[in-house]
């Protein structure tokens, strides 16, 4: 069973949410797991283009959690533990328009998308901090995932507690052409987006790897993860009409032999149908083959 509720106000938005049980997904290695109990409690500033943001999230979960699959090595998640957490995160985001278009549009002709009617180029860029407090048995396992960054990291074993802190950082760059207008090649869109979710682990790593360089050493692989950012990429093509085909993908970069090795990470395939009398809504059917995963959603308001 679930249960939402959503307030707005003022340039905020409050957000109570109660599932039992509750279904989650690991993204780290695709597993499924059932959660006896589970409920939030999330206020955050309306989204802007630019300038600060902040969020402020209540999480309680109770009962063991059991994967869905019934693996019996599986490790549950640590985010996924019965206790109690209380999140804060703020952060300071600029976009910046390199190009618009400044092409007049067809008249009396709509938008398969209203979202996806004006060329342009642009980039953003975000920095922000988050805090973690968290009371119950997910505290200890939340340190022992963090051991890269105790000093950023407090934990009291007798009450089940621990204070978490970090840095994060995000880039974005999208390219876009045509205005999704005509029945042919209107709509091109290509997105890069990298992630930076520790700032601590990325000096870590970067220092590890200024003293393998000044010491003539080969620089070791974990180092080099570390300093890379989370990169997703995404392309966007019209077939015909109000039909798109759009492959997002994560790309895996490894450094072995003293050669550069990449890859594409959990791609995911989709054709898209714009619903024309909706201005801003699609039908979604993509497929993911790492996940052997197949589903047709229904998405308002996506960019």
């Amino acid at each position: 069973m679930y249960a939402l509720i959503l307030w707005q106000f003022p340039q905020h938005n409050l957000t109570v949410d109660a599932a039992w049980p509750a279904l989650f997904l690991d993204k780290e290695t695709g597993d499924y797991w059932d959660v006896p109990f589970s409920m939030a409690l999330d206020l955050a500033s309306l989204p802007s283009d630019s300038g600060p943001i902040y969020h402020l999230c209540l999480h309680h979960n109770h009962g063991s959690p059991k994967q869905f699959q019934c693996d019996p090595v599986a490790q549950v998640p640590a985010s996924l533990l019965p206790g109690f957490s209380a999140k804060c995160a703020f952060s300071y985001k600029k976009n910046v328009d390199i190009w618009k278009s400044q092409a007049l549009k067809l008249k009396m002709v709509q938008p398969y998308d209203i979202f996806l009617s004006d060329p342009h180029v642009s980039a953003s860029g975000t920095i922000g901090a988050a805090l973690s407090a968290n009371f119950g048995e997910n505290s200890a396992r939340l340190v022992d995932e963090a051991k890269d960054i105790k000093q950023l990291s407090l934990h009291h074993p007798p009450l089940k507690s621990s204070l978490l802190g970090d840095i994060f950082a995000s880039m974005s760059f999208t390219a876009q052409h045509g205005n999704f207008q005509r029945l042919f090649s209107d709509l091109t869109r290509f997105q890069a987006r990298m992630d930076f979710p520790s700032g601590s682990k990325f000096l870590s790593g970067a220092t590890q790897l200024a003293q393998d360089l000044l010491n003539s050493r080969q620089p070791s692989s974990k180092a080099i993860k570390t300093i890379f950012p989370t990169t997703t990429l995404s392309l966007q093509q019209q077939i015909a009409g109000p039909f798109s085909f759009r492959v997002d993908s994560g790309v895996l970069i490894d450094f072995k032999d003293k050669r550069w090795h990449i890859q594409a990470d959990q791609p995911v395939f989709a054709i898209e149908y714009a619903l024309h009398v909706l201005f801003a809504a699609k039908a979604v059917a993509w497929y993911s083959p790492k996940h052997q995963e197949f589903m047709v959603e229904l998405r308002f308001f996506e960019t």
